[in-house]
């Protein structure tokens, strides 16, 4: 059983999957919850996971009567099917409401937690939480594992599959003969987000960021890349914009852009570390709402809120998060960057070591989850459960 219910967990079940079935033979069949990419791998979803995908404390509250329903539909689907092992991906509120659904209808099969949640940022009760709940942990940071092994929680450090974003196909030069792009141009590539609540927030200051590095450096072209998600939102509020950027479409581009550009103005979140891979400095925002903001200051425990920052240890890409993510701050941070070539190559040098001590010697983060789970699954076979 493989439960996801976020688009990056989707993602991750399905490479599971594949992974899972090279290992244990074509006949191996996966049941759980799990959106377009895990159905493409046979597994049938009992019902369409993405509301569950829910982003702050006040979100989750509103959503809580359905996260119970659905945790019960999930547990009821296990008890029917009877899974040797369930792997819960990432959604720490859903999963962990999935975990103790499937105590109760059957104590003896392995629950494994695919993703850690990040309890080097807050609320490090979540650690014992989750010790008590799963029996498994697989972690895609090394610095993740302390935190559970102090709980006693057995964790397997597989490495972030992230890491392996293939630029294979991305051609920048390509990109920039389409829009009329020179190769020498200076190029800065906007990226707000792939959430309705981000891109609502982030436009704003992004837009005012955007025109403020122009005014200082005319020769900068502005691009924007719209997740599908959210494209007709991004456009209709880049239209307003001073200078209406070039909109960069579907996944090919977007990567492509990401190698293209100078610098890039980008929401914190997975696409930092697809920057650093593509070799782009970066400058990293994020604003949440004024409630779910304040319950964050009271719960946070770090400094960073960006994985290559957290990696290192200390500021490697700029971080203007709430108050400070204002156009102003913004473009001092781009120009920074776009005018002194050496702090552009700095960057790129110092994201580049981060991006190795997150990989942590792992070359297969996929493959290094499936042996896990096979591993499980060796020490607890269907037969010792009595089914």
């Amino acid at each position: 059983m493989l439960v996801a219910v976020e688009p990056s967990g989707d993602a991750l079940g399905a490479s599971l999957a594949a992974a899972l079935r090279e290992r244990l033979g074509p006949t191996t069949r996966f049941i759980g919850v799990g959106g377009s990419a895990m159905a493409r791998e046979g597994i049938e979803s009992p019902f369409n996971p993405s509301r569950m995908a829910v982003v702050g404390a006040f979100n989750a509250i509103a959503a809580w009567p359905e996260v119970r329903a659905r945790a019960r539909q999930t547990a009821a689907l296990a008890a029917r099917e009877h899974p040797d092992v369930a792997v819960l991906i990432d959604a720490w509120g859903f999963n962990l409401r999935v975990a103790a659904r499937l105590r109760e209808v059957d104590p003896t099969v392995p629950l494994v937690k695919y993703v850690a949640p990040q309890v080097w940022a807050t609320r490090p009760g979540r650690a014992r939480t989750l010790a008590r709940r799963v029996d498994r942990l697989l972690t895609i940071h090394s610095f993740d594992a302390p935190y559970f092994e102090r709980e006693g929680l057995p964790t397997t450090f597989v490495g972030n599959p992230a890491l392996q974003r293939d630029f294979s196909s991305a051609d920048p030069a390509a990109l920039r003969q389409r829009v009329g792009l020179a190769p020498d141009s200076p190029l800065l590539l906007v990226l707000p987000g792939s959430r309705e609540g981000e891109v609502r927030r982030l436009m704003g200051p992004f837009g005012d960021a955007a025109a403020a590095v122009v005014r200082a450096r005319p020769d900068v072209t502005v691009a924007i890349a719209a997740a599908p998600a959210v494209a007709a939102r991004i456009k209709a509020l880049a239209r307003a914009w001073a200078r209406p950027p070039i909109v960069i479409e579907g996944d090919r581009d977007r990567l492509a852009a990401m190698r293209a550009a100078t610098v890039a103005l980008a929401c914190s979140g997975t696409v930092t570390t697809e920057l650093a891979l593509a070799k782009c400095p970066m400058v990293v925002a994020y604003k949440l709402g004024p409630f779910t903001h304040l319950a964050a200051r009271l719960l946070l425990r770090t400094r960073y809120i960006t994985l290559l920052n957290v990696a290192a240890g200390h500021f490697v890409a700029p971080e203007r998060i709430q108050g400070a993510c204002r156009g102003d701050i913004l473009a001092r941070d781009v120009l920074a960057v776009l005018i002194t070539p050496a702090a552009h190559y700095n960057q790129i040098s110092q994201q580049s070591a981060a991006l190795e001590i997150m990989r942590g010697g792992i070359t297969d983060p996929i493959g290094a989850a499936a042996d896990a789970v096979v591993e499980v699954l060796k020490a607890q076979p269907r037969a010792s459960r009595g089914t």
